[in-house]
């Protein structure tokens, strides 16, 4: 781990000096001073164009399937722009992978990320093309004049979504899916044991039916973990929001060393303790138990439904161990079911820079064409996604979509749920650093499974050990 931060650093230190033909975007205490990218006055199409896509899949077929027949659909518009799609299915390894290449000038043209993972990048120089000249260009930006398709306009971008695309007040990427968290219910134990099912579950009540199971199961000799968390640094992050406690600051202020974090953490001991619930890192991926009827509730992205339900058509697991049940699809549980709240997540898309302006302008129309209908709305067929702009949204064969009783239930359900709670769902603040912030909050979840720090004095003993690890005092700009 101290290796490969000590690597991490050797390279953002590189590229805080790193510049290139097209001016230099300088790292300030308060932010990043841009140089706009100068939008050509004409599209060459007699040069021939290769451009590299870090495209994300998850290891599904179909998706990498989609990615294809948009590059095949786009370079019919554009025989001169030839897109080369490498498939990843870990934006881990894509962010890992980018960094290495930012240090050889090799990154691809356009890539998939997080924006945690962006505002790494753009800490170097001319690497992340801001977006917002290219956005409003008459001729080659959103709706554009000279564009050979059916370009969005930005104001076709769900603003929820499109306000989460900035960085030191700049465009730096675009959304391309959201999807968020849902707690997926088996329905048909809680109806069969005489619990009611509210519309909002509750962090009590859940602990509360998590005692009942976990006693049943005792009685009768069974495998039980009534819940289990997929990510830990989203359950942190959540829990945070819904106390109203300080996680970031924009600046890149850490505020969740606190003495209201401790409390928060050790109200998880007793539901540890008595096995209430565990996490993906410790036993297994949520859908596994709990298509079992070995877990009450699952936690996970919505971008996770066909793995999850008996009927789940990604299911990997023998048929002779499924138990039938129904299963529900919901908001996660909250402190406050007046007050909800859940998290906005989901691949986006940066633009890196090239000394050829006609190369960069060529990604940046690829770029627009998979915020179009056809990628869009195929690409959120294939899980819990939601495409970011209303004209796929509102469109009769989306809608068509989501009452389609031949798609799988569960995954249907998992996307209404974002359109129908997008008014509580948030982002956290992005800077260089926010990346490992979110690291050092899952580490926090797992490690109050160790006993040496289920105490007030174990916790200060844990923040000194995250503040450490992850450098959590370094990132704050003045």
């Amino acid at each position: 781990m101290k290796k490969k931060f000590m690597l991490c650093l050797s390279l953002i230190s590189f590229l805080l000096v790193f510049t290139s033909c097209h001016g230099k975007l300088v790292p300030k205490k308060n932010g990043v001073e841009f140089i706009d990218f100068e939008v050509p006055e004409a599209f060459d199409e007699t040069k021939e164009h290769e451009i590299t896509f870090w495209a994300k899949n998850d290891t599904n077929k179909v998706q990498q399937a989609i990615f294809n027949q948009a590059v095949e659909s786009f370079e019919k518009l554009y025989p001169n722009i030839h897109i080369n799609v490498v498939q990843y299915n870990d934006y881990t390894k894509i962010y890992s992978d980018v960094i290495t290449n930012i240090a050889t000038k090799t990154t691809p043209n356009i890539s998939i990320a997080y924006p945690d993972h962006v505002a790494t990048y753009m800490e170097g120089g001319d690497v992340i093309v801001p977006l917002d000249t290219l956005m409003k260009n008459e001729k080659f930006g959103f709706g554009g004049t000279e564009v050979k398709f059916d370009s969005i306009k930005e104001a076709d971008i769900l603003p929820k979504f499109l306000s989460e695309c900035k960085i030191s007040d700049r465009y730096c990427i675009l959304p391309f899916m959201r999807s968020t968290e849902a707690l997926y219910v088996n329905k048909t134990y809680l109806e069969n044991n005489g619990f009611s099912i509210p519309e909002i579950f509750t962090w009590d009540y859940i602990w509360e039916i998590c005692a009942y199971a976990k006693e049943k199961a005792l009685k009768e000799g069974a495998t039980m973990i009534p819940l289990i968390y997929k990510s830990t640094d989203n359950m942190f992050i959540q829990l945070c929001k819904q106390y109203e406690y300080d996680y970031t600051n924009s600046k890149g202020k850490v505020m969740f060393l606190s003495d209201d974090i401790s409390d928060m953490l050790l109200s998880l001991v007793e539901p540890i303790e008595k096995g209430y619930f565990d996490t993906f890192k410790r036993v297994s991926y949520p859908g596994n138990y709990f298509n079992k009827g070995q877990c009450i509730f699952a936690i996970d992205s919505t971008a996770g439904s066909t793995w999850i339900g008996t009927e789940a058509p990604l299911l990997d697991i023998p048929e002779s161990e499924l138990v039938s049940f129904d299963t529900l699809v919901t908001m996660i549980p909250q402190v406050d079911d007046k007050h909800p709240y859940m998290i906005s997540q989901g691949p986006s898309m940066c633009l890196f820079y090239k000394e050829d302006p006609q190369e960069v302008l060529a990604s940046w129309l690829f770029m627009q064409y998979l915020l179009t209908n056809e990628t869009q709305i195929a690409f959120s067929k294939t899980e819990g996604y939601l495409p970011v702009t209303s004209t796929a949204v509102e469109s009769i064969e989306f809608k068509t979509y989501l009452e389609n009783e031949e798609e799988y239930a569960v995954k249907r359900a998992a996307t209404k749920l974002i359109m129908d709670q997008i008014d509580h769902t948030f982002v956290t603040p992005v800077f260089n650093g926010s990346s490992l912030c979110r690291s050092a909050a899952g580490y926090l979840i797992e490690a109050m499974f160790n006993k040496k720090y289920q105490d007030q004095k174990g916790v200060k003993e844990l923040y000194s050990i995250v503040n450490t690890r992850y450098k959590l005092s370094t990132y704050e700009t003045k």
